[in-house]
Formats: C-alpha cells, sequence, structure tokens
C-alpha cells in the first residue's frame, strides 16, 4: 500500500501537477493581462484598511475580509514554511528559491481566480454562509451527474487530506519539536492540542476568525523580527546568498560554500513543487476561507487572496531560506526541519532551538485551525451542518493520533488526496475562466 501511495505521488508532484498548476497560473496571468501586478496595490491598500481586529465581528454571514485573509494564511504558514525551504535548498541547490519566487508570481494570478468564483458561488446551508471548490465545481456542465461526482470528490478528498491527515502530519511535527525541545512527552502535547483545538472548533467561525485575526499577525511579525535578526548576524552572507541563488537558478554553479549547485531541472522541480505546495495557489483550499468574507463584490476578496500568496512565499519562506544560506551549514548532511532548527541554533544558541519549536506550535496550531475550516465547508457541502459535531471530534482525535505516532502512511496518503484535490479544481478553473475574466472586468470597469 505504501509503495503504491509512494509511486502516485511520484507522479503527481514530480512533474504532473507542477505542470499542471503552473500552467494553470501562466494562462490566469495573461488572461487577466497580469492582474498580480496590477491589483498588487489595491489588495495592500484593502488590507491596511481592515486591519482592525475590532472590526465586524465573524456571525453566520461570514467574517471580514481581514479575518478571510488570515485564516488563509494560517493555512498556508505551516511547518512547510520551516521545513519546505531547506528541502528545496538540500534536494535543489540554492537555485531552486529562485524557482520558488516564480511559481508564486503566477500563483497569485491562479489564487485570483479561486477567491472570485468562491465568493460568485457562495451559499447559505443552513442559516450560514459557506463556500469553496466543489460550490463551483458543481455548477460546470450545466450541474450534470460528472460536474456533481467531482465536487463529491473534491469534498471528500479535501476533508480526509487536511481535515484529517493533513492535522495529523501537523500535530506530529508539532509534538516532535517540542519534545526535542523541552522534553515533552508527544501524549501530553497531543492532548493539550486536541483540546486547544476543539475549544476553537466547537466556538465556530466566530471563535476561528477571533484566533486567527490575532495569533496570523503575532505569529508572522514575530518570525519576520527573529529571522532578520539572524540575517543581519549573519550580514557577510547575505550578498553571496543572493548571487548564489540567481546563478545556481540557471547552472550547476554554487557561489555560496556548502551549498552544492544541483542543476536547473533538479532547481525547478523542487523550488516549484515547495512553493506550490506552501502558498497552496490552485490546490483548491484557501477559496473556503475567501469564500465567507463580507465584501462588496469579489474582486475585493481576489485582491486580498493575491497578498496571501505574496505574505507566504515572497516574505515567509523567503526569510525561512535566507536564515538557511546565511547560516552557512551547507556540508551539515542536515534536512528539513533539522536543518532549519541548526540554522537559528548556530546563531541564537539554545534560544534558537525554542524559539523553532514555539514557532512550529503557532505556524502548526494556526495550520490545524484553518485546515479544520476547511474541511468543515465540504462536511456542510456533503452532509450538511448535522455531522459537523462528529467532524469536530474526529480531527480531534487525528491530532491525538498524529501527535504521538508518525506513521508513513498517512503522510504520503495526505500528499495523496492532496493532489486529488488540485484535478478537479483546476478543471473548474479553466472552464469557468471566461466567468473570472468577465467578473473582474466588470468590478474594475466600475471603480474607474
Amino acid at each position: 500500500m505504501l509503495k503504491l501511495v509512494s509511486e502516485i505521488n511520484s507522479l503527481f508532484w514530480g512533474s504532473v501537477l507542477i505542470v499542471l498548476l503552473v500552467g494553470t497560473g501562466v494562462f490566469f496571468t495573461f488572461k487577466l493581462k497580469f492582474i498580480q501586478i496590477r491589483r498588487f496595490g489595491k489588495g495592500l491598500r484593502q488590507l491596511s484598511g481592515d486591519f482592525n481586529m475590532s472590526g465586524k465581528a465573524a456571525d453566520n454571514n461570514g467574517m471580514s475580509s481581514f479575518q478571510a485573509l488570515a485564516t488563509a494564511i494560517a493555512a498556508q504558514v505551516g511547518t512547510g514554511n520551516l521545513a519546505g525551504a531547506a528541502t528545496a535548498i538540500v534536494s535543489g541547490g540554492p537555485g531552486a528559491i529562485f524557482w520558488m519566487w516564480l511559481s508564486a508570481f503566477f500563483g497569485m494570478a491562479t489564487i485570483y481566480a479561486e477567491a472570485i468564483l468562491s465568493q460568485v458561488f457562495k451559499r447559505k446551508v443552513d442559516g450560514a454562509i459557506t463556500g469553496g471548490p466543489a460550490y463551483y465545481i458543481e455548477e460546470l456542465f450545466n450541474k450534470n451527474f460528472l460536474a456533481k461526482f467531482m465536487a463529491v470528490f473534491f469534498a471528500i478528498s479535501c476533508v480526509l487530506a487536511l481535515g484529517f491527515m493533513g492535522n495529523a502530519v501537523q500535530a506530529n511535527s508539532m509534538s516532535v519539536a517540542f519534545e526535542n525541545a523541552f522534553n515533552i512527552s508527544p501524549y501530553i502535547s497531543g492532548v493539550i492540542v486536541a483540546f486547544l483545538g476543539g475549544f476553537v472548533f466547537f466556538g465556530g467561525v466566530q471563535r476561528i476568525a477571533a484566533v486567527t485575526e490575532k495569533v496570523v499577525p503575532f505569529m508572522a511579525i514575530l518570525y519576520i523580527i527573529i529571522c532578520s535578526i539572524i540575517i543581519a548576524i549573519n550580514f557577510e552572507y547575505l550578498i553571496p546568498a543572493f548571487k548564489s541563488i540567481f546563478v545556481n537558478a540557471f547552472s550547476t554553479q554554487s557561489i555560496l560554500g556548502g551549498f552544492l549547485g544541483m542543476g536547473v531541472k533538479k532547481a525547478i522541480r523542487y523550488g516549484v513543487a515547495r512553493g506550490l505546495f506552501s502558498n497552496e495557489a490552485g490546490m483548491g483550499s484557501t477559496p473556503h476561507a475567501h469564500a465567507v468574507a463580507k465584501v462588496k463584490n469579489p474582486v475585493e476578496q481576489g485582491n486580498v487572496a493575491i497578498i496571501t500568496v505574496f505574505i507566504d512565499t515572497f516574505i515567509v519562506l523567503t526569510l525561512s531560506s535566507l536564515v538557511i544560506l546565511t547560516s552557512n551549514l551547507g556540508d551539515s548532511g542536515l534536512t528539513g526541519i533539522s536543518l532549519t532548527q541548526k540554522s537559528f541554533e548556530v546563531t541564537l544558541g539554545f534560544f534558537g532551538t525554542v524559539f523553532i519549536a514555539v514557532s512550529l506550535f503557532f505556524f502548526s496550531f494556526s495550520t490545524i485551525i484553518g485546515w479544520y475550516f476547511f474541511g468543515e465547508a465540504n462536511i456542510k457541502y456533503l452532509f450538511g451542518s448535522k455531522a459537523i459535531n462528529i467532524y469536530r471530534i474526529l480531527v480531534m482525535v487525528c491530532i491525538v493520533i498524529g501527535s504521538v505516532q508518525k506513521v508513513e502512511l498517512v503522510w504520503e496518503l495526505a500528499d495523496m488526496f492532496n493532489g486529488f484535490m488540485v484535478i478537479p479544481n483546476l478543471i473548474a478553473l479553466i472552464v469557468l475562466n471566461k466567468l473570472v475574466a468577465e467578473t473582474s472586468k466588470k468590478h474594475e470597469l466600475a471603480e474607474n
């Protein structure tokens, strides 16, 4: 079973999905006339104007645009931002970071389209606003059987990939970090995280929004500050790090000592894959948050969606990468979270280890909340609100199980069902591309 799932993932994430995801981003970039550049400033102004945590309270009619952005970023910024950059650099060389940036640039156009469609096709289920890819996938082909099948297939895949398996994986990373830093038993940390999660889950959309709008800014600002301090301390390696990124993106040469140039093919593969897996553009996850935003028109939330990819990849992932590159640990033999942790430790000592453990807690816990919320939207689509309490309890159980044992098959299955989500979502985006363009043009003209 494990071998079969691993082979499917190698095919999916080795080439097929990468080509489809990047290709969709390129398509929407040209279709929408470089929307990620044209609307970027507007998105920033909207974000700063809505940065008011005492503003619109979340209720059955949705959450504020900022709360939706915070919930989306909560899901995007997880352990992948700490471990993903290290994996990309070790497997693809420093040049992988350049290709990570490029894929994110095109991904900003894709996520804009996702946010537009999630707003257009959101609906009320049992008196509460909800939405996401399942709802706009269902609209394809005159709502025929194939469209319904694809929507149900997406919804089931999302619940399994994010709500259950994905949250078990996040809990595992968190428990391992706390055991290494504080010698806390995974059983204890697992139960604590499950109950903290349950407290948020059972509070509904109001509590989810209240937690993410406070945790995400704190988490991001603290991480940016500490990373900036490390980079400043290692300033002499900063220019060589940037040179290594750009030179190695197109050759096997690596300017920075210790970090090997792995060749253009590997740099592209690992950079693009890690970037897409982190910012989730085109994967169909974050539209669940954008769907419930209280905005005047769909374009407003599309603007904000663009900013989520920028924050995830161009800020958080880039800072993680620069910390690793400027720490000069290329010949250490480490990879993943171990390399990231060592990069912080070599500059900040034991505080670096503690900081990564604390960061992992906030990153993982916020991702658990975001992924729970995305799964909940699909539970509503499949079974209605009556099944939500059962889903909440099952997610808590998965968190405990994931904390106490790392089951390789669960990790592989999470990746596989993530891949399954992408296919129907991209089909819907391409089929509905005219609607995206018309909606965007209509509201852009109305602004002028």
